[in-house]
């Protein structure tokens, strides 16, 4: 994929860099990640720009090139070039149509629950193109466990949802690794409504059973119809897969991302009892990406 960014190994201080290749549009300051992000359009596309300020933001962004030159997914937003500045790496992405189904900052949390927020959007489609978005997500995290790699700080401002072409994206992987590994501080980054319980316990393992969790919550949020789980829009077929997943002891979920694709793509999904996990539904559309930053 061509891009203004080709011959960039290094700059001195971004905001220059961006000013000389093309107009910045959009600007992401206020994140609790430490990075700050431009939306730039040159040469005819559209890129998103990502940039770290801390240490901490300098760590997820060396993970999430990691992350990237192992996975490879068609609902994954793709990195599509690295540079540095004198303070930290750059990653520079298509900027893909669609809106983050929440998008927190340091200054404004909630709405998930607001009358046309992208998140009260989503939960009012009909169930043929939530189940059609959440098999992109299923599918992607299969190539995550294939890599090797498992989920950290998985939310909702993780999906990029695209409200015209119907196509759900991944973005924001940043601390997506390895795994398994072993927490190191008191708990890892992320939302409380999407981790596991091994995930605020020091030395605890984090493994596919995490991973499994993570979605196993998406799945239950995804398909109700708003914050109080008081809803669920599914089968009870589907939210048994889901009670399995999210249980508190690992060694009771689903032992894989593939075993819980499975169990969920039986009577869930077109293709049914066919023994083959349906691909990711991805439309035609402009690629792009947009900033998902935790909580």
């Amino acid at each position: 994929m061509t891009h203004p960014f080709q011959n960039v190994t290094h700059t001195a201080s971004i905001e220059p860099l961006l000013d000389g290749l093309g107009t910045v549009f959009r600007t992401f300051a206020d994140q609790d990640s430490g990075c700050t992000s431009y939306g730039l359009a040159a040469d005819g596309g559209r890129w998103f720009v990502k940039t770290a300020s801390t240490p901490d933001a300098v760590s997820s962004l060396r993970r999430a090139m990691a992350f990237h030159r192992a996975v490879s997914h068609p609902a994954i937003v793709p990195l599509v070039h690295s540079f540095t500045t004198d303070t930290g790496p750059v990653l520079v992405y298509p900027w893909m149509s669609g809106e983050v189904l929440y998008h927190p900052t340091l200054s404004r949390q909630g709405g998930r629950t607001t009358p046309g927020s992208p998140m009260a959007r989503f939960r009012k489609l009909p169930l043929s193109r939530v189940h059609a978005a959440l098999a992109s997500v299923l599918s992607a995290h299969l190539a995550v466990e294939r890599a090797g790699f498992v989920a950290v700080d998985f939310y909702d401002g993780c999906l990029l949802y695209d409200f015209e072409g119907h196509r759900m994206m991944l973005c924001d992987l940043d601390e997506y690794r390895p795994g398994p590994f072993t927490v190191e501080g008191d708990r890892l980054p992320g939302s409380r409504r999407y981790m596991a319980p091994e995930e605020f316990v020091r030395g605890a393992v984090i493994d596919s059973r995490t991973t499994v969790f993570n979605l196993s919550r998406a799945l239950r949020l995804l398909l109700d119809a708003g914050d109080e789980e008081a809803q669920w829009r599914g089968s009870a077929h589907g939210l048994a897969v889901v009670e399995r997943g999210t249980a508190a002891e690992p060694g009771s979920r689903w032992a894989s991302v593939q075993a819980l694709a499975e169990a969920w793509g039986g009577p869930q999904v077109p293709g049914a009892g066919s023994g083959r996990w349906p691909q990711a539904v991805i439309m035609p559309g402009d690629r792009a990406a947009q900033s998902g930053e935790s909580r």
